[in-house]
């Protein structure tokens, strides 16, 4: 039997498990978004809360990714817990370091401007810094999409959904005729996924930044 014909046969294991794998990357994106941004709002202006904040981040993103994993074991169980706090927790650096220079890199001319109008530091925040920021930010996240959709690979290894439990098929079965064909249908449906977020994220930007900025 020939790959496709494997395939063919696989193809809705491979479907759900794709489904199941984007999902999974987007929760832990979204919640470390929900989380990263805010907190980039209230530490870009300070030196040691920033330097904190993102030497934590940056801590977490050093971590091994099955020892993450392992250890989130314990306090969360097995399953979709520990596959989405670690993949939130892998997601903060791109976010957080983004956000903060996108909202550093704002011209402070422009600021002094909109505070000469009469608006207030909200209004400032919501109408001029984060705007001019947006493009940066957008990248911070397709920089963390790629990578949580590698790194949610591991979340087979508790359990957890998506499709790494299709390489991890094909890895137990390693000397057997079809071990590399699960292999192969788990990494090739995780660079079409790449391939997919990075347009959606691009498509994003352009439709969200303002042509001045996009010029």
């Amino acid at each position: 039997m020939g790959f496709y014909d494997f395939l063919s046969g696989n193809w809705p294991e491979v479907r759900d498990a794709t489904v199941d794998h984007a999902i999974l990357v987007l929760e832990g994106l979204g919640i470390a978004v929900a989380i990263g941004l805010p907190l980039a709002v209230l530490i870009y202006r300070t030196v040691l809360p920033r330097a904190v904040v993102l030497g934590i981040a940056g801590i977490f993103l050093t971590i091994p990714s099955y020892a993450l994993f392992g250890l989130l074991i314990t306090p969360l169980g097995l399953g979709n817990g520990p596959s989405i706090v670690a993949l939130t927790m892998y997601a903060f650096l791109p976010i957080i370091r983004n956000a903060v220079v996108g909202l550093r890199e704002v011209d402070p001319a422009v600021v002094e401007s909109a505070r000469g109008m009469g608006m207030s530091r909200a209004k400032i925040l919501l109408s001029v810094e984060l705007p001019l920021a947006w493009p940066v930010i957008v990248t911070g996240l397709r920089v963390a999409a790629q990578l949580l959709l590698g790194i949610a690979a591991i979340a087979a290894a508790v359990n957890g959904p998506g499709l790494g439990n299709l390489i991890l098929q094909g890895l137990d079965k390693a000397g057997t005729p079809f071990a590399i064909y699960l292999t192969i249908e788990g990494a090739a449906a995780i660079i079409a996924l790449a391939v997919l977020f990075d347009a959606a994220f691009a498509l994003l930007n352009r439709l969200t930044t303002s042509r001045g900025l996009s010029a």
